[in-house]
C-alpha cells in the first residue's frame, strides 16, 4: 500500500454534551493520515473561530485498510462556551451506526472523554509539582489510541490514552523501567492512560545502518534480561502469543476469514495449522526461550539521539518467541541493510546464548509471524466499533495470504 497524498476533510460539530451541530464545508488537508487531529483543529479554528477537540472518524471513502487519503468526515467537539462564527450546513449522511453509541466506542471518542483525561493528567502533574503552563495540543486519535502533549516548566509531557484491551501499557514500562532505562519516564498510570516524560532527539523512521544496530542491541539486551521472568511480563496483562494459546487463536482466524481467500491459500494455511506442534517442537529446539515481544518494533516507534535510544509504544508488547519482532522491523528498513541486520541480530542472540540456532529460528517463526499479525487484526476488529472497522479490516486476509506465501516460499 503505497503512501496517499492528502485527504479531504468534512468536520461535524458537537458540543459537550454531545449534541450534533452542523457540519463545516470540506477542507484539503496536506497530510493523508486519518489519525492525524492538529490539523484538522487547526482548520476549524481558522474556518469558525472556534477550538475543538477531534473525538473520532465517521465515514471515509477509501477501500478497508487504508489510513489515510480520500475523503473523510470526523467529529469533534466544540468548547464549552465557544460558539461557532459561521452558519453550519448539514452533517453529511453517515451510518446510523457511526452517530449512534456504542459499546465499543473508546471513553475518548466520546463528548467529554478526552477532557476527562486531560483532567487526570493535570491532577498527576499538579502533585508531582509541575503544573501545565500552556494549552494542551491534541496530536492524533484514531481506535488505538489518543495522544497529547502538555507543556510544563520543565519541558513537554505526553497523555496516551488507550482502548482497554491496550490498558496495559503502564504497567509494561513500569515493569521494565526495572530492567532498562530505554523506556519513557513514567509520570502516571491509570487504567488505560499513561502520561509520560519527554524523549530528546527524533523519531528514528530513516535511521541510518549504525543506528538501527543500535535499535536492536537495546531491543535484544530487554529480552535477554526478561528471561525467566515471563510471569511478570504477563501480570502486566500483556498478550500471550505462546502455545497452545497462539494455536487456538490462529486456527480463529483462519476460520473466520476464510472467504475471504482462494482455495490455494486457504490449503496452505490448513497446513501451516496442521504443523504448529511440529514446527513449534522445532523451534523451542534452536535454543531461544520466549520472553518479551515488542509485538510492534519498528524504527518509528523508536526515539532518541546522541544520548541513547528509547523504545516507544508497548500497547502491542506480549510474549512469546522474541524473534517474532524480527520481520515487521526489516520490512521497515532499506532492503539493502536487511541482510546485515539480520546477521547482526543472529549475532546478538549467539553471544546472549552460545550454542542457539538464531538463523533456523527466524526462517522457522515467518508464518507464524504472519499469523501472529493476522490474530491482531482480527483481535482489533472484536474490540472497536464498526464504524471504525475500515481501518482494519482487510488486515486479517494480508496477513493470512503472506502466512501462506511465506511457508509455500520456505517449502519451495
Amino acid at each position: 500500500m503505497g503512501s496517499p497524498s492528502g485527504r479531504r476533510v468534512t468536520v461535524a460539530l458537537c458540543d459537550p454534551a454531545g449534541t450534533w451541530l452542523g457540519a463545516l464545508p470540506p477542507v484539503d488537508l496536506p497530510s493523508p493520515w486519518y489519525p492525524n487531529a492538529e490539523d484538522v483543529i487547526e482548520s476549524v479554528r481558522k474556518q469558525a473561530g472556534v477550538d475543538v477537540t477531534v473525538l473520532r472518524l465517521l465515514d471515509a471513502d477509501q477501500p478497508p485498510s487504508h489510513r489515510g487519503g480520500g475523503k473523510v468526515i470526523v467529529l469533534a467537539q466544540v468548547q464549552p462556551g465557544q460558539p461557532t462564527t459561521r452558519r453550519l450546513e448539514p452533517v453529511p449522511h453517515v451510518a446510523k451506526s457511526a452517530r449512534a453509541d456504542h459499546r465499543l466506542r473508546a471513553a475518548y471518542a466520546r463528548p467529554g472523554g478526552p477532557q476527562a483525561d486531560l483532567a487526570w493528567a493535570e491532577g498527576v502533574l499538579a502533585r508531582r509539582g509541575t503544573p501545565r503552563i500552556g494549552a494542551p495540543r491534541q496530536i492524533r486519535t484514531w481506535n488505538l489510541s489518543c495522544i497529547w502533549v502538555l507543556p510544563t516548566a520543565q519541558g513537554p509531557v505526553w497523555l496516551k490514552s488507550v482502548p482497554p484491551f491496550f490498558g496495559h501499557e503502564g504497567a509494561m514500562i513500569e515493569m521494565l523501567a526495572s530492567v532498562t532505562d530505554a523506556v519513557p519516564a513514567l509520570l502516571g498510570r491509570d487504567d488505560g492512560r499513561v502520561l509520560l516524560g519527554d524523549v530528546p532527539g527524533v523519531d528514528q523512521y530513516d535511521a541510518p545502518a549504525r543506528v538501527l544496530r543500535q535499535m536492536l542491541q537495546v531491543l535484544v539486551g530487554m529480552q535477554v534480561a526478561l528471561i525467566g521472568r515471563v510471569g511478570d511480563v504477563l501480570a502486566t496483562g500483556a498478550f500471550n502469543w505462546r502455545p497452545p494459546r497462539f494455536d487456538d487463536l490462529a486456527a480463529d482466524v483462519v476460520d473466520r476469514t476464510a472467504d475471504q481467500l482462494d482455495m490455494r491459500t486457504r490449503a496452505a494455511l490448513t497446513r501451516i495449522l496442521a504443523g504448529l506442534p511440529k514446527r513449534q517442537a522445532a523451534l523451542a529446539a534452536c535454543g531461544i526461550p520466549d520472553t518479551l515481544v515488542h509485538g510492534d518494533f519498528h524504527p518509528g516507534n523508536v526515539h532518541g539521539g546522541t544520548d541513547g535510544l528509547v523504545i516507544l509504544d508497548w500497547a502491542d508488547s506480549g510474549v512469546g518467541h522474541p524473534l517474532l519482532d524480527q520481520s515487521a522491523f526489516l520490512e521497515r528498513v532499506p532492503k539493502a541493510d536487511q541482510p546485515l541486520l539480520r546477521a547482526f541480530w543472529s549475532a546478538l542472540w549467539r553471544a546472549a546464548i552460545p550454542d542457539c540456532e538464531p538463523d533456523r529460528a527466524a526462517g522457522l517463526l515467518a508464518p507464524m509471524a504472519a499469523l501472529r499479525q493476522a490474530v491482531i487484526y482480527r483481535f482489533f476488529l472484536d474490540r472497536i466499533e464498526p464504524a471504525e472497522h475500515l481501518y482494519h479490516a482487510a488486515d486479517p486476509a494480508v496477513w493470512l495470504t503472506k502466512a501462506a506465501l511465506t511457508a509455500t516460499n520456505a517449502a519451495e
